[in-house]
């Protein structure tokens, strides 16, 4: 095993451990919370169900068929909470992410994402690392989008959305427009690119 692989492994272990030992953390739900998503595109289909025990963080199990390696496999996987800004017109959060797989171990992955946003705007940045069996890979993802209305509570809120993608499988940065809806505790995300539907369901329970 080279340097670089087993200190990426050391890293990963070591936010999975953060995750695990530290009871003040928070994704995306309430503490006590419970969250299912979906989620398809051109390379993978993922069904996802995280607990989360604090709001600071949730740990959770991925199902995914991965569509260009041709497999399946269940991904364990956590998010931390790194950073939060709140003020009176927006809110900026950062998290930590990573996961490991089923597999193999040399199947995992490890990253960071964050994203600004106030009720008129939206912005957000991904940057993940993924080992594979087959090959190894980065993947990176731009959001923005603009709420066309200002909705109250209870309504079913809409942004329209673009986004920008780019692996180091193919290096090129693919950018699409898609449309997300949501109400209470369930979201919806649908885009269309090269003729590939890009799906994101959400529901908080």
């Amino acid at each position: 095993m080279g340097i670089k692989k087993l200190r990426n492994i050391l890293v990963l272990l070591s936010l999975v451990f953060i995750i695990s030992a530290n009871v003040n953390a928070r994704p995306i739900s309430w503490p006590g919370g419970n969250t299912y998503m979906y989620k398809s595109d051109a390379i993978k289909t993922s069904k996802n169900y995280h607990y989360s025990p604090s709001y600071k963080y949730s740990v959770g199990v991925e199902f995914v068929n991965d569509k260009y390696f041709k497999e399946e496999y269940m991904n364990f996987r956590g998010t931390y909470l790194l950073d939060r800004k709140n003020t009176k017109k927006s809110q900026r959060n950062f998290y930590i992410t990573g996961a490991l797989s089923s597999n193999s171990s040399n199947n995992f992955f490890y990253g960071a994402h964050g994203d600004w946003e106030t009720r008129r705007l939206f912005t957000s940045i991904s940057y993940i690392n993924k080992y594979t069996k087959l090959k190894n890979y980065t993947e990176k993802e731009l959001q923005f989008g603009v709420a066309p209305y200002l909705g109250e509570y209870g309504d079913i809120h809409t942004w329209i959305m673009m986004k920008a993608k780019r692996n180091t499988m193919d290096n090129n940065w693919e950018t699409y427009p898609f449309i997300k809806l949501f109400t209470g505790d369930y979201m919806l995300e649908i885009g269309n690119k090269n003729s590939h539907w890009d799906l994101h369901f959400m529901a908080r329970f």
